[in-house]
């Protein structure tokens, strides 16, 4: 798999720097690359005490994206999924303590743990106070003797961080960083493996299924369950992570694992308000990348039961740019539309004929969906079959609302439902496509010379002629052959569409971006649905 990285023997060194030189002066390393791999706050005061984690690399923004003002103190750095050495933790604590102490924060993972322990011992034979707290949050395996550190880790960094800024004693930040983690419980799902860099990637998700209870170091997860849409993901997560969760209210912490879209991650939000948990939630962290696992495709939830302590320690403002703050997590508030945006409706008519060819229509349209999705891959964004599928799905549930019996009224009717519904350049020009033969259909104009009147608005509301590689290029012979049948006006919107697959340079729409040789032997798809409605009907 490509990735924009050099050699990956330089890949952790080369990102921490990239990290610093953003950083506005606000954090420094330790001079020890490529061993020792230590971001550490320019402006720390070591009379307080010094919050130290850290781990393998490839978690990014943690560790080294949460050194600052509120959080980390210093953040020791491994190689990818690598636990940092002990001369590197060693390194970091000699760096950042001071005569107040410092209290290590270690993920519960066999190397980390061997590893700032030992770091641990010969600090203290240096004289500094040391205390070490293990996060152990994970549940996937409840019965496992040493449960993983997954993003729970994120509350400890940020409870104790803050007491520490406020000047508390290396004793109370260590332990209300225990009282966290006896609180804290996470558990995560994903869609596919992560890809190491250097390394073939592990293909071991099935087809149509999901993983749940995965690491972040990419090992495999208790189980592979059958992929059902994000509410159904969300409530398999939610069903293990209840029973160990406490009594709340609750702080929930939505993490993506790295690959996962903004989009998705906003849908699991609202999926996790609506899930049986999701009224105790009173707090939100995310959702946001915060405990990744490189470019995992999936997410992670983590409940902390919140004391009041807690609440204002999680509240509290933080230097790092990456930390996306505590909000609160309630009701969505909706507004009315403001005055006319709220139009008046067409009273509503039954006409057999035209509701079962309006139904036909958007049946063609939903069936296309998905080859539509890959042709215009080939030349915009690939969206033309969820455009045209999301307008024709919401025609058929306004159907009953419709004036059917009415042409004139239904032309705009169905122009007023594509101008609500259809996103995009394609919505707006078909919404007065419908717009104006309404108005050509109210001056007197059969059905064909009314879709003709749409279709020269369209023109000069767009500016697109035939020619041109756009949807006219089907639409406009089929109109003219459509006196002579429906057979007629599908032959010539299929010779038109054809024919755009030998346009090589698009005069409008999203295509005229697009190079010479990615259009050159592709219908355009626009063209493309024009005619396969003919044709279907």
């Amino acid at each position: 798999m490509k990735q924009f990285i050099n050699a990956k023997e330089d890949l952790v060194t080369e990102a921490i720097d990239g990290v610093l030189r953003t950083a506005g002066g606000r954090l420094a390393r330790l001079d020890g690359f490529p061993h020792i791999k230590v971001v550490v706050r320019t402006d720390w005061d070591k009379s307080k005490v010094a919050i130290v984690s850290g781990g393998g690399s490839g978690h990014e923004p943690s560790h080294a994206g949460f050194v600052g003002r509120g959080l980390l103190t210093a953040a020791v750095c491994g190689d990818v999924f690598a636990s940092p050495s002990v001369d590197a933790v060693l390194a970091g604590i000699l760096a950042v303590s001071g005569k107040a102490g410092c209290l290590l924060i270690v993920k519960n993972y066999t190397g980390d743990r061997l590893n700032f322990g030992l770091a641990a011992e010969r600090a203290r034979a240096f004289g500094i106070k040391v205390r070490m707290v293990i996060v152990d949050d994970d549940v996937a395996l409840p019965d496992l003797p040493q449960p993983r550190g997954v993003a729970g880790t994120l509350f400890v960094h940020k409870v104790a961080g803050h007491l520490a800024e406020t000047g508390a004693d290396l004793d109370t930040v260590a332990d209300a960083a225990q009282a966290v983690i006896e609180n804290v419980v996470s558990i995560g799902m994903s869609l596919d493996t992560c890809t190491i860099p250097g390394s073939p990637k592990e293909e071991r998700i099935g087809a149509g299924m999901a993983e749940l209870g995965l690491g972040i170091h990419g090992e495999a997860g208790i189980e592979q369950v059958q992929f059902e849409g994000a509410r159904h993901a969300m409530s398999l997560v939610v069903d293990r992570l209840a029973p160990r969760a406490g009594d709340g209210p609750f702080v929930a912490l939505l993490n993506n694992l790295g690959g996962t879209t903004p989009l998705e991650m906003s849908v699991l939000a609202e999926e996790l308000a609506r899930s049986s948990i999701g009224s105790q939630i009173r707090w939100m962290i995310g959702p946001a990348p915060l405990m990744t696992s490189l470019d995992m495709r999936g997410f992670s939830v983590s409940l902390l039961s919140v004391s009041t302590v807690q609440e204002e320690a999680l509240r509290s403002a933080v230097g790092p740019g990456g930390w996306p703050g505590m909000q609160g997590f309630g009701e969505v508030e909706v507004r009315p539309l403001p005055d006319g945006l709220s139009p008046i409706q067409p009273l509503p008519s039954q006409h057999v004929g035209n509701a079962a060819l309006l139904a036909k229509c958007c049946t063609l349209m939903i069936e296309a969906e998905d080859a539509l999705n890959a042709l215009d891959a080939k030349s915009g964004d690939g969206d033309t079959g969820s455009t045209l599928s999301t307008a024709a799905r919401a025609l058929i549930a306004s159907t009953d609302r419709l004036p059917l019996a009415d042409l004139t009224q239904l032309y705009r009717a169905i122009g007023l439902e594509l101008s609500q519904t259809m996103g995009g350049s394609s919505g707006v020009l078909l919404a007065i496509f419908f717009s104006a033969a309404g108005d050509a259909s109210a001056n007197g104009a059969g059905p064909v010379d009314a879709l003709k009147a749409g279709l020269l608005r369209v023109q000069q509301v767009g500016g697109a002629q035939v020619g041109d590689r756009t949807m006219i290029d089907a639409l406009a012979p089929a109109l003219e052959a459509l006196p002579d049948g429906i057979a007629a006006a599908a032959a010539a919107a299929r010779k038109g569409a054809d024919h755009t697959a030998q346009i090589t340079k698009a005069k409008a729409g999203r295509a005229s971006y697009i190079s010479e040789a990615s259009l050159a032997g592709h219908n355009d798809p626009g063209a493309e649905a024009v005619a396969l409605l003919f044709e279907g009907l």
